[in-house]
């Protein structure tokens, strides 16, 4: 099976982890500290702004209890992400306002933001789709000028930047995912940046159970009773570890590679499928952008995209779509809701295998299937 998404791991990985057990140390400690404070420099931020957890989806949920959202309040996210971003809004009693966007590049607009937005808006929370800034900048820009927080889902924007500058960097709080099939994989993990350095403190005493001051060995030193609690706030334990942050780090050092040998990917890509009737490719990345090419997605006519899917995993070529607008999710949905680009994008989107592990004669099999299940399709709907 040619996958979507995968990674690649080897000795460096094993070695790291092998430290970690000699250790005898598995939890929080110095190698979590390492991988925040090498991330930040990555991004070109303070160290003490970060804070390495379990999972991106923990720093969504952190970033709504950050900003004190609750009932009656709203927050504009686009209609395309993944649907934790609604659970961590929904789970406060705010509501997720879903925007469009763009049916081509599937980012959300200024213009498709600003819309969204009213008088009730207490956040507006955007995602970098597929590794594309998209039009941060632009957006955060209007953000500050109606003084609502940005909260930016770098979940796929790991590598990518604007103008030079890291997505994740524009907006006050920003998260990225380190799962299994992202590029800097740990297994489970996330990074959280809190622009704001008390916020950020609020941050990883939320992360660790609420306690302003951890009960422990490090605490004995400063302490007499260090077994005693001081909670303040209510917590949750989501907190990364050392198993995980070691595997951050070594694939943190591995980023630049990987990251290039998938834009090796993507210009195959361009090359092989460009001029292919009946296939439209991504959009080129504007100037001063760039991606960490998380996905590369084709669009194709809606009443053959499913039956192409279909047709390549036959052959062992595994496609999908991400994400599946949340307005249309049972949870959240409103069919009537007015979304034309995230309905059309939606139902004429195709990702194809794209991960640094992918080989020259992989690209050029799915290529050759994707064109010749194209042109099959297209014939039989007589398009």
């Amino acid at each position: 099976m040619i996958n979507v998404f995968q990674p690649n791991l080897g000795e460096a990985e094993l070695l790291a982890l092998s430290e970690v057990f000699a250790s005898n140390w598995l939890g929080h400690g110095p190698r979590t500290d390492e991988f925040e404070a090498r991330f930040a420099d990555h991004i070109g931020v303070e160290p003490d702004r970060m804070v390495f957890l379990n999972s991106g989806t923990a720093g969504l949920f952190l970033a709504t209890e950050l900003l004190d959202l609750g009932p009656g309040d709203e927050v504009v996210l686009p209609s395309v992400s993944f649907v934790a971003a609604a659970n961590a809004i929904a789970a406060t009693g705010a509501r997720p306002v879903f925007c469009d966007v763009d049916p081509h590049g599937l980012h959300p607009t200024v213009e498709h933001v600003e819309r969204a937005m009213t008088p009730r808006t207490r956040a507006v929370i955007v995602l970098h789709y597929g590794g594309y800034p998209g039009e941060v900048a632009g957006i955060a820009a209007l953000c500050r000028q109606r003084g609502v927080p940005l909260v930016e889902d770098a979940a796929c924007a790991v590598a990518s930047t604007a103008d030079g500058r890291a997505c994740g960097t524009f907006g006050d709080i920003a998260l990225w995912s380190f799962d299994a099939m992202k590029v800097l994989v740990t297994g489970d993990g996330g990074m959280l940046y809190v622009r704001d350095p008390q916020l950020a403190r609020r941050a990883r005493v939320l992360a660790y159970h609420g306690l302003e001051q951890p009960s422990g060995f490090a605490h004995a030193k400063v302490s007499e009773r260090w077994w005693e609690l001081d909670v303040r706030s209510f917590g949750r334990r989501v907190i990364g570890n050392d198993l995980t942050a070691a595997l951050g780090t070594v694939q943190l050092a591995r980023l630049p590679a990987n990251v290039a040998r998938r834009r090796e990917v993507a210009t195959a890509y361009d090359s092989l499928l460009t001029n292919t009737p009946g296939v439209r490719l991504p959009p080129p990345l504007p100037e001063g952008h760039r991606s960490s090419y998380y996905f590369y997605w084709v669009q194709m006519d809606p009443l053959i995209r499913d039956r192409v899917a279909a047709t390549l995993l036959a052959q062992d070529i595994y496609t999908t779509f991400k994400y599946p607008p949340l307005h249309r999710v049972p949870a959240y949905g409103d069919r009537a809701t007015d979304l034309p680009g995230t309905d059309l994008a939606t139902d004429s989107t195709l990702l194809l295998p794209l991960h640094q592990a992918l080989s020259d004669a992989e690209i050029r099999t799915v290529a050759d299937a994707l064109c010749e299940a194209v042109t099959h399709h297209l014939a039989l709907a007589g398009a």
